[in-house]
């Protein structure tokens, strides 16, 4: 393309503070340096991860440029570029995938050294690509797509099948696969089980997905919401039931349910009461239990050991444990077969230029994914 090498000035959302909306800024792209892609977004999802850094909840540095979800075009790489190519449609990866750290040899890892979860606001070599004002605006997650342009670490960009519809597959970058994989890869899912699901977002219902992928006979949905019922029982719930139905505590509402024979509990909220909720409601011996939602941070959590003394497994998942460059270009191959059905889980389609309505779409619950397109 005949931006290679050049400085491109496109708009972005630019979050200035915390507690603030987004502001559609002109910003300066800088050109990919050695072993970086730069990539035009085509279509990019809001997912609470990106609100948790608006509250305060998720550290950052600012300005930044938030967004992790999303598809888009190589625009242009920079030297020692092998994977990808000018042309390419990708997803970037705000889970890298460097395939030399320890958790990347090791066939049950997936959490790369490379991850920016402590808000460095970077890329590799300590710099930002990202120009406003005169001022620097930080990356997020090694991914900032809530640009028309971004720039990323080689290492975090999966090359996807060229035919794959941007906005759709956009949600393989991060809502779906971190639900989906965390019932068929994290969890391990066995034919026949029960399952419970704590919490009936996007990811709760992708876990949702995961779990009828992998054969579970009984899949429960649990939400103080019932509005969302109907579609947890569209992607596969059997039955959908709300805490609030029962002064019992919900893991005795569950035994009584189920015959006491619950194989598998997902957290999908990221509170610590209902993972302990979670824990205590797979059963006492058998029962594996996933954190999947993302925990608030600086919390701790008190429980009793003896819920893990009797043989629970509890375990927990970044990204559903999938490592991300090999697993993601499979995803997308599997929506294009029709394995499952991304439509069910997008709700809103706005223009980038309604991002703050697209946040309080998410704030209000009036949405499961909102997908913004350029």
């Amino acid at each position: 393309m005949g931006t290679a090498g050049k400085v491109i000035k496109c708009k972005a959302a630019v979050l200035w503070d915390q507690k603030k909306p987004f502001s559609i800024e002109e910003i300066e792209v800088a050109p990919p340096k050695t072993k970086e892609v730069r990539i035009k977004i085509l279509a990019t999802g809001i997912c609470r991860t990106d609100d948790h850094v608006i509250k305060g909840e998720m550290v950052s540095k600012f300005p930044v440029i938030l967004g992790h979800e999303a598809t888009g075009i190589v625009e242009s790489i920079g030297e020692g570029v092998t994977t990808v190519k000018p042309g390419d449609k990708v997803i970037p990866l705000f889970l890298p995938q460097c395939r030399e750290c320890n958790a990347c040899r090791n066939p049950d890892g997936n959490l790369c050294i490379r991850s920016d979860i402590t808000g460095r606001g970077v890329l590799a070599d300590g710099t930002t690509r990202f120009t406003c004002k005169g001022k620097p605006v930080y990356h997020f997650m090694n991914t900032s797509t809530f640009t028309e342009y971004t720039v990323v670490d080689e290492s975090s960009v999966a090359k996807i099948d060229d035919t794959a519809p941007p906005e759709k597959v956009c949600l393989i970058g991060c809502g779906f696969s971190t639900g989906y994989g965390a019932a068929v890869k994290t969890g391990k899912v066995k034919p026949g089980s029960t399952c419970v699901v704590f919490g009936l977002g996007g990811v709760g219902l992708s876990v949702i997905m995961g779990c009828k992928s992998a054969g579970a006979s009984r899949i429960i949905g649990i939400d103080l919401n019932k509005d969302k019922f109907e579609k947890a029982m569209a992607v596969g719930a059997t039955e959908c039931i709300s805490p609030k139905d029962s002064t019992k505590p919900i893991s005795e509402v569950l035994s009584e349910m189920t015959g006491n024979n619950v194989g598998y509990t997902f957290e999908v909220i990221g509170r610590l009461d209902t993972m302990i909720d979670a824990l205590a409601s797979c059963h006492m011996n058998y029962g594996t239990s996933v954190v999947v939602g993302a925990p608030p941070s600086a919390k701790m959590l008190t429980y009793d050991p003896m819920l893990l003394f009797t043989g629970r497994t509890w375990k927990g998942c970044v990204f559903g444990g999938l490592k991300s460059r090999d697993d993601v270009p499979k995803l997308v191959t599997e929506f294009l077969a029709k394995k499952f059905d991304l439509d069910q889980l997008i709700t809103h389609v706005l223009p980038f230029k309604q991002i703050n309505e697209g946040f309080e779409l998410l704030n209000s619950g009036q949405s499961i994914r909102t997908v913004l397109t350029f």
